[in-house]
Parts: structure tokens; C-alpha cells; sequence
């Protein structure tokens, strides 16, 4: 039986203006060696049972998983990978460098994500990430000499971006036509730190519909609200996780769910809680609503009245008997349809 593996690396240089994340800002070179000697176990501890016999995805998250030295994990990993396997590492630009994405091959990954976030200096300086743009982009060339399958993060709607129109000039996304990218992830902002003067709403959404038009000159296809790749380098592991699968979250900060459990890291363990079957079945139908599947409403003929309506008001287009999916448009207002359906 193959699983779904999410492992978070709570570790940062510093906190970013923006995130809220769970995080650990200055821990010590031994904080972070015997974190890892305590991930190495609990994968063990997981997957000792023998119906387990491989990962389908595997996802390091952070924070920065790179501020560790992950090659301990090897031993633990290796018998649950095979060439089917998507291993995904996130990557600050920072990080990036020959020896680092040596160590990242050599425990077997296989797909980089980076999170650029902004391609204008100004923002990136705002943000507290470090680097700028010329900085994202030679760091990302380094790690496409090894990885093919690699992307970045970008976030929308930060204080300070400049102008709505004529987004691929105004927001530097012309540089991006030589980067390589087989996928790119293009998130609003969640404003959850209080920053100031940030856009209102119809900005953002400007702003957005400007980066998916640019991304889809790359040849990168929306398949999730916040989510473009060439075809067939969609991240399976988000992917399996918007389609209701079974995932499994370790470390500080993981969250996992796992049958009717539902599971999150916290310093001192994990606190784990449990749903009903009914509660369990609706979470995990409603989360395909977000990706280019479609919600299958077989189930919840009580839902149809709504999604009709949804249909009638462009929002929503009826692709089967069954199943509905998010317009153009309907991507931009999904969570107030999936608040009338809960």
C-alpha cells in the first residue's frame, strides 16, 4: 500500500513580515541534528508495519528544510521510495547551492519547490527575504542544472506592488520566460500579521487573473486555485491531498489525516482528533472543489439546488450528472460557494 508522507522543517534565518507559519527563528546547530534524529525515528516508528511497502509522495515543508543536514534521514527513506516516488523539498533561495542539491539528490528527491515569492526587489526588501530578484533567478537556474522537475512560489497582493495592468512588465513575470518552471504556485496573501496598506480585494484579483494569463503563455495550466504546471508535472502531493487521500504529517507544525484521525505537530508530540464518517466523507468532497476535477455531488443531493444556481450564475459549470466545476470565475469567489454548501 503506497501513503502520503508531509514532513515540516520549523527552522528560519528569520520571520518573514508575512508568515505565520509555525516557525523556530535562531535555533542552535544541535536543535536542528537531533530534530532530525527525531523525524529518522518517527518514519521508522510510522512505516514499520510491512503493508506499507512505499511512499507515493513524499513532501518536506517548512520553514526551511535545507538549515538542516538531511542526509540522516537516508536510511530511514530509502526503503520506502521507488522510482514512482514524487519527493518534494522546498527551497529558500538562500539555500541553494551545488553541495546542498547534491545532498538533496542524494536522498532521493526528485522535484524542487522554491519560494521566490516576489520577482521585485523593493517587495523582497519589505518581505525580509534576503535576496532579490537576480538573486532568485541565478539560484534557480542552479537547481534546474540538476532537477528538472522544478518550480516556484509567488505570493499576490503584498503592500507596495506596483499598478493592476500590464502585470508581466510591472511585476518583472517577464524573466520568468527563461527560468524553466514546470510549475508555479501564485497565492494571495493572507494578511493574518496585520500589515498595512494592503490592496483590496478587486486589486488582488486583477493581479491574479494578470499572473495566470502570463503563466499560461508559459504553458503552465491552472489544475488548483492557486496552482499552475505543465501538464503532467502537477504536484501530486497537493494534488493527492485536494483529492481527499490519506496523508501523514510529522514533525512540529505537520498537519495529517489519516482515515477519520486528523493529526497536528506541535513541540511536544501530536494532538490528534477525530471526525464523524458523515463529517469525514463532506471534508474530503468538498476539498476537490478547489482543483479542475470537479465536486462529485453523488452523494449530497442536497448540495444540487445550490450548485444549479452556482451553474445559472456563471460560477460553476455542470460537467456530468454528477460532477460541477469552478469557471474563470468561480475560482475567485470558491470559498464563499464552499461556505453555502457547509
Amino acid at each position: 500500500m503506497a501513503a502520503n508522507l508531509y514532513v515540516h522543517f520549523p527552522f528560519c534565518r528569520s520571520r518573514c513580515s508575512y508568515c505565520s507559519l509555525y516557525s523556530r527563528v535562531g535555533a542552535s546547530p544541535a536543535d536542528r541534528v537531533a530534530y532530525v534524529t527525531r523525524i529518522a525515528d518517527a518514519i521508522t516508528q510510522t512505516f514499520k508495519s510491512p503493508e506499507t511497502q512505499t511512499l507515493s509522495t513524499l513532501y518536506f515543508g517548512g520553514g526551511s528544510p535545507a538549515l538542516c543536514d538531511l542526509t540522516p534521514l537516508k536510511g530511514a527513506l530509502t526503503p520506502l521510495l521507488d522510482e514512482k516516488t514524487e519527493f518534494t523539498v522546498e527551497l529558500h533561495p538562500l539555500d541553494v547551492t551545488p553541495a546542498k542539491l547534491d545532498e538533496l539528490k542524494s536522498i532521493g528527491v526528485n522535484r524542487i519547490s522554491m519560494g521566490v515569492q516576489s520577482l521585485d526587489d523593493d517587495i523582497l526588501r519589505a518581505m525580509g527575504r534576503g535576496y532579490t530578484a537576480s538573486d532568485a533567478a541565478r539560484a534557480f537556474a542552479l537547481v534546474k542544472s540538476r532537477f528538472d522537475n522544478a518550480g516556484i512560489d509567488l505570493i499576490i497582493g503584498y503592500p507596495g506592488e506596483r499598478g493592476t495592468g500590464n502585470g508581466e512588465r510591472r511585476t518583472g513575470l517577464s524573466s520568468l520566460k527563461s527560468w524553466g518552471l514546470t510549475h508555479c504556485s501564485a497565492y494571495s496573501l493572507q494578511n493574518e500579521r496585520g500589515l498595512k496598506d494592503v490592496p483590496d480585494d478587486d486589486i488582488v484579483l486583477d493581479r491574479i487573473r494578470s499572473v495566470a494569463a502570463f503563466l499560461k503563455t508559459l504553458g503552465l495550466e491552472r489544475y488548483e486555485i492557486s496552482n499552475y504546471a505543465l501538464p503532467g508535472f502537477e504536484c501530486r502531493h497537493n494534488f493527492a491531498v485536494w483529492r481527499g487521500e490519506d496523508y501523514i504529517g510529522l514533525g512540529e507544525g505537520a498537519c495529517g489525516r489519516e482515515s477519520l484521525k486528523r493529526t497536528r505537530g506541535t513541540k511536544g508530540g501530536y494532538e490528534t482528533s477525530e471526525v464523524s464518517p458523515a463529517e469525514d466523507i463532506k471534508e474530503r468532497t468538498l476539498f476537490r472543489l478547489r482543483t479542475r476535477d470537479g465536486i462529485d455531488s453523488s452523494r449530497f443531493p442536497e448540495w444540487r439546488p445550490t450548485l444549479d444556481r452556482f451553474v445559472a450564475e456563471g460560477l460553476l459549470v455542470k460537467v456530468s450528472e454528477f460532477v460541477y466545476r469552478l469557471t474563470e470565475r468561480g475560482t475567485e469567489v470558491c470559498d464563499a460557494i464552499l461556505e453555502e454548501l457547509v
